[in-house]
C-alpha cells in the first residue's frame, strides 16, 4: 500500500501525489512520512526535476491531519524514555518538512533549490496545512466548502510539525492567534485574505505547475531564511511585540483560565522560539510538543474529543443487523424552542419536516424560528437566499395531525407532562404508519412510563436534544426496557443525519447527562447556604474549564424549572428523595420571583439588556459569608466528585454501557472540564486509589452523596483504571 506516488513529466515536474488507499480524506502515518520522504529526495537528485508540486489524489480534500495513533506508536517505540521517543520523532517530521522548505538550496547562498509547490483541492487541516507551509507557494481550488486551518488546540495538542512555528513567522503573533490558540478553519478566500495561503485558483495544479515552471531564485526563499528577517509585529522584546506577547498572555489566560495545558505550551513555544534563529525555534517547538504529549490530559483529550466522538459518530454502538434507517420524512410534535430547533436541524440536514402545534399561529411561530436564523446567516453572508428558500420550504407548520401520515420518524416535544404527551402519543399513532419510530424529547421523564401509552413500545424511543438545539453537540437516545433494535438505529441513523453526536443510554431518573449535573448545580447551591462565596463556587468551576460555573448554570436554565424538577423528583421518590439545603434555597428564589436570566433576576442582577451585572446582594443577606472561605481545591473536589461519582452509578446500574459514551457525553452534553477527557478519563487521571481515599474525606465532611461506589472501591483495590477495565478492546480481551 502506496501512500504518495511521485510521477515526472517531459516538462520538469515531479508532481507528488497523496493518496492513503481506502480512505475518503488523507491522514500522515509513519509509512507516510517515509514515501514522502524517499519521494523529495528522488526529486531533489534528479537534474531533469526542475520544480516539484505537491498534491492530493482526493477530489475534494488535501489532507485531514495526522493519524493520531502515530503518536501513540512513538511513544510506545520508545520503551523506558517515551519523552525521547516523541522528540526525536517530532524532530524527524521537522526534518523533512525543512528539507522541502530548504528544497536543495545551498546554506550560505540560499541558491540553487528547486520551486516546491502544494496544489490543494479541499480541506486541509493540521498536518495537511504545516506540510502545504513548508512549501514555496500554495495554491488551493476555488471550494467554498473546504476548511484551512490548524484545529490541533481543539483535541488537546496544538501543531507541532513546525506550523506554530512557521505560522507565527509569516503572520506575526496577532494574525497567526485565530489559527493557533483558537482552531479556527476557514474557507479558502478567507484564507488567502489572512495570509495563511497564496491563491485560489480553479485549477490549483495548472496553477502550480506553471508557477514552479517559472519561478525565480528568490521566490523560494522563505522571509526567516533571508538576511535581516524580522519578525511581523515585532519579536518580545520589541516595544510593539512586548504588549503583543502580554496581550496574547493574558487572552490566552482568560480564555481558559489555566485549565488547558496545551495553549500554555503553545504560547511558550512561540515566545521562546521568538527570540532564537528559525532551527532552534523548531526544537523548542519540538520539546513544548513533547511536553504536552506527555502530559495525560493530551491523551484524553484525543481519546475523547478525536477517536471515541469519531467512533460513536460512525455507529460504535449501532444494533449492526438493522438496514440503513436514514429519515426521509420527520414529524415535531410541539412548535417551541425545542420543537422549533428540532425542525430548523433536520431541515438544514434536507429532511422533509411537519411541524405541529395547537392552531396555525403557534405552528408558524416555530417555523419562523428558522427563517430568524437563516435571515441572521444572510446578514453574516453565510446562507444564499436560494439556501434560505430551500430550507423553509422544507417545514410544513401546521396543526393538522393528518399531515404526519408518510413520516418514518416522530420526535414529541410537546409540554413535559405524562398526560399530555400520553393523549398525543394515542392521538397521533392512530395516524402515523405502522412501521414509523415514535420518540420523546423528554429530559426528565422515564421512557418506561411515556411508552405505556404506545400500541408498539418496541418502536418507543426517547432522543433528548440539549438547548439550543442548533448550537449543541450532543443527543441522548434513551432506550426503554422494550425498545427494539430498529428503533434504536433509526435515532442513531437520523442523529448522524443532522451531524450531531449520539450517545445511548438506558432509562433511568434522569437518565445520564441531567443525572450528572443536577447534582454539579445543586453542590453549588448547597455551598451557597454554607456560606461559600458564589464568586469563589463560580470561578472554581470555570478554572476547572467548565464554561460556567454550577451558580451561573442555574440562573442560565432558570430557576423555576430547578425548582419543578426538584418537586416532580421529590413527588415520585417519596421518603427516598435526598432533601438539602440546595432545594430550600431554590424555592425561596422562586418565591421572590427570581426565575434566572429569563426574569432578569435570579442569583445575578441584569441590566435592561439582560447583560449580567453582579451578584444579588439579597443572596448575602439571606445567607451570609462564612468569615473563613474553604479553599480552591476543596471547591473543585467536591463540584468534580459530585459529578464523576453519578456518572460511575450510571455505569455500575447499567445506565451507561460504554464508558466512551460517557466521557464524549459529559464534554458535549454540559462542557465538562474538556482538558481531563471526561469523568472516567478524570478519575484514571487521579487514579482509582486516590479517588477512593477522596471519596471517604469527602463524605466524613460533607455526606453520603460523596460515598465511594462499590466499582470504584473495588478498582482502587485491584489496581486498576476504567479504560483498562471497560474500553471496548479490554472487554473484547
Amino acid at each position: 500500500m502506496t501512500d504518495f506516488l511521485m510521477t515526472k513529466d517531459a516538462d520538469g515536474v515531479a508532481t507528488i501525489v497523496w493518496d492513503v488507499p481506502g480512505k475518503n480524506m488523507n491522514v500522515m502515518s509513519i509509512e507516510g512520512l517515509s514515501e514522502l520522504d524517499t519521494a523529495i529526495d528522488d526529486a531533489l537528485a534528479d537534474d531533469a526535476v526542475k520544480g516539484i508540486v505537491i498534491t492530493s489524489g482526493k477530489a475534494d480534500s488535501f489532507a485531514g491531519g495526522m493519524d493520531l495513533n502515530l503518536l501513540a506508536t512513538l511513544k510506545e517505540n520508545a520503551g523506558d524514555d517515551p519523552a525521547k521517543g516523541l522528540f526525536e520523532g517530532t524532530m524527524q517530521m521537522h526534518a523533512l518538512l525543512r528539507k522541502i522548505e530548504r528544497a536543495g538550496m545551498d546554506p550560505k547562498t540560499n541558491k540553487g533549490g528547486k520551486p516546491i509547490a502544494a496544489a490543494l483541492p479541499g480541506t486541509a487541516a493540521g498536518i495537511g496545512l504545516e506540510l502545504p507551509l513548508a512549501t514555496h507557494r500554495i495554491f488551493v481550488a476555488n471550494n467554498p466548502k473546504a476548511r484551512i486551518g490548524l484545529p490541533e488546540i481543539m483535541v488537546g495538542i496544538f501543531p507541532g510539525a513546525g506550523g506554530t512555528t512557521r505560522l507565527t513567522r509569516k503572520l506575526g503573533l496577532m494574525g497567526a492567534s485565530p489559527f493557533l490558540m483558537e482552531g479556527k478553519l476557514v474557507a479558502p478566500d478567507k484564507a488567502k485574505s489572512a495570509g495563511l495561503i497564496d491563491e485560489v485558483v480553479d485549477d490549483p495544479v495548472a496553477a502550480a505547475r506553471e508557477w514552479v515552471l517559472n519561478a525565480a531564485p528568490a521566490d523560494i526563499v522563505k522571509p526567516w531564511d533571508a538576511k535581516g528577517f524580522k519578525m511581523p509585529g515585532g519579536a518580545p522584546y520589541h516595544p510593539a511585540g512586548f504588549m503583543t506577547f502580554v496581550g496574547a498572555n493574558a487572552m490566552i489566560n482568560g480564555k481558559t483560565k489555566g485549565a488547558f495545558p496545551a495553549a500554555k505550551a503553545m504560547l511558550s513555544a512561540v515566545y521562546e522560539g521568538a527570540l532564537v534563529d528559525f532551527d532552534n525555534a523548531l526544537k523548542i517547538e519540538a520539546r513544548w510538543f513533547t511536553n504536552v504529549l506527555m502530559n495525560p490530559s493530551s491523551g484524553a483529550m484525543i481519546r475523547s474529543l478525536f477517536l471515541n466522538k469519531e467512533a460513536l459518530e460512525k455507529g460504535a454502538v449501532r444494533p449492526k443487523e438493522v438496514a440503513d434507517q436514514r429519515v426521509k420524512k420527520l414529524g415535531v410534535l410541539g412548535a417551541g424552542m425545542m420543537g422549533a430547533g428540532i425542525a430548523l436541524v433536520s431541515a438544514q440536514a434536507g429532511i422533509e419536516v411537519v411541524l405541529i402545534d395547537r392552531d396555525q399561529e403557534a405552528a408558524d411561530k416555530g417555523k419562523a424560528y428558522t427563517e430568524t436564523y437563516l435571515d441572521k446567516g444572510m446578514k453574516r453572508r453565510k446562507v444564499t437566499a436560494e439556501k434560505k428558500e430551500a430550507m423553509l420550504s422544507r417545514i410544513t407548520a401546521t396543526p393538522d395531525l393528518d399531515q404526519l401520515k408518510g413520516c418514518d420518524l416522530i420526535i414529541e416535544a410537546v409540554f413535559e407532562d405524562i398526560g399530555v404527551k400520553a393523549e398525543m402519543t394515542k392521538k397521533v399513532e392512530a395516524i402515523i404508519p405502522d412501521d414509523c419510530i415514535f420518540a420523546s424529547n423528554t429530559s426528565t421523564l422515564p421512557i418506561g412510563e411515556l411508552a405505556k401509552a404506545s400500541k408498539r413500545p418496541d418502536q418507543f424511543i426517547g432522543i433528548h436534544f440539549f438547548s439550543p438545539v442548533e448550537k449543541m453537540l450532543l443527543v441522548e437516545i434513551i432506550k426503554g426496557t422494550e425498545t427494539g433494535p430498529t428503533a434504536i438505529a433509526k435515532a442513531l441513523d437520523y442523529v448522524r443525519q443532522i451531524r450531531k453526536t449520539p450517545i445511548v443510554v438506558n432509562d433511568a431518573r434522569f437518565f445520564y447527562a441531567n443525572r450528572c449535573v443536577v447534582p454539579y448545580v445543586n453542590e453549588g447551591a448547597r455551598m451557597i447556604t454554607e456560606g461559600v462565596s458564589p464568586v469563589l463556587i463560580d470561578n472554581a468551576a470555570q478554572q476547572l474549564g467548565f464554561p460556567v460555573g454550577p451558580v451561573q448554570l442555574t440562573d442560565e436554565t432558570s430557576i423555576d424549572l430547578g425548582a419543578k424538577i426538584a418537586r416532580a423528583t421529590k413527588a415520585a421518590m417519596g421518603n427516598a428523595y435526598p432533601a438539602s439545603g440546595a432545594d430550600d434555597l431554590i424555592f425561596w428564589l422562586e418565591e421572590q420571583g427570581r426565575f434566572g436570566r429569563k426574569a432578569n433576576a435570579g442569583f445575578f442582577d441584569y441590566d435592561d439588556k439582560g447583560k449580567r451585572t453582579q451578584y444579588w446582594p439579597g443572596l448575602q443577606d439571606k445567607y451570609p459569608h462564612a468569615e473563613t472561605q474553604p479553599s480552591l481545591q476543596e471547591v473543585q473536589d467536591r463540584l468534580m466528585f459530585a459529578q464523576v461519582l453519578e456518572a460511575v452509578r450510571a455505569l455500575e446500574e447499567n445506565v451507561l454501557e460504554d464508558i466512551r459514551e460517557g466521557d464524549v457525553g459529559a464534554i458535549l452534553g454540559w462542557g465538562f472540564a474538556p482538558w481531563s477527557g471526561g469523568p472516567f478519563s478524570w478519575l484514571d487521571i487521579i487514579g482509582a486509589p486516590y479517588a477512593a481515599e477522596r471519596c471517604d474525606q469527602l463524605q466524613a465532611a460533607y455526606g453520603d452523596r460523596f460515598a465511594c461506589p462499590d466499582l470504584l472501591r473495588d478498582m482502587a483495590a485491584k489496581g486498576q483504571t476504567f479504560y483498562g477495565r471497560f474500553a471496548p478492546e479490554a472487554k473484547a480481551a
